[in-house]
């Protein structure tokens, strides 16, 4: 497999050759083609270590985009709807991305929030089957 040959015995026949001093005054006896052949490790353990950090640790994520609903009702704490099931007609959507001019129901605002952000939202689409 190229995978266990990489790991079992190109990255450390790499690694051997790297001039890596025993001691810690040895590091000011290294060339510039030594230091310069140190880039690519530490780079790659610095990427390592940075996208770790960004993925494990809360502070280094970065903070949501800010507030979902831009202009609906805002003076309330929390905006609640409720619809008596009898009183559809036979469809209804209902607007899930807080972009609505005809809130709650949908007036197809995703369609311009979805292109300028890259989001995928869409409607709540109740059908009611009255038999």
């Amino acid at each position: 497999m190229v995978v266990a040959q990489l790991v079992k015995v190109t990255l450390p026949n790499y690694l051997s050759g790297l001039p890596i001093p025993d001691t810690f005054t040895g590091w000011f006896k290294l060339g510039i083609k030594d230091w310069l052949s140190l880039i690519p490790p530490t780079a790659a353990l610095a990427g390592l270590t940075y996208v770790g950090y960004r993925a494990f640790c809360p502070h280094g994520r970065p903070k949501p985009d800010g507030i979902i609903n831009p202009c609906i009702r805002r003076d309330e704490r929390k905006v609640v709807d409720a619809f008596d099931i009898e009183d559809i007609s036979e469809k209804v959507c209902f607007c899930r991305c807080w972009r609505s001019k005809n809130w709650p129901y949908c007036d197809g605002a995703h369609g311009p929030h979805n292109k300028e952000t890259g989001d995928n939202v869409g409607p709540l689409v109740l059908k009611v089957n009255k038999d």
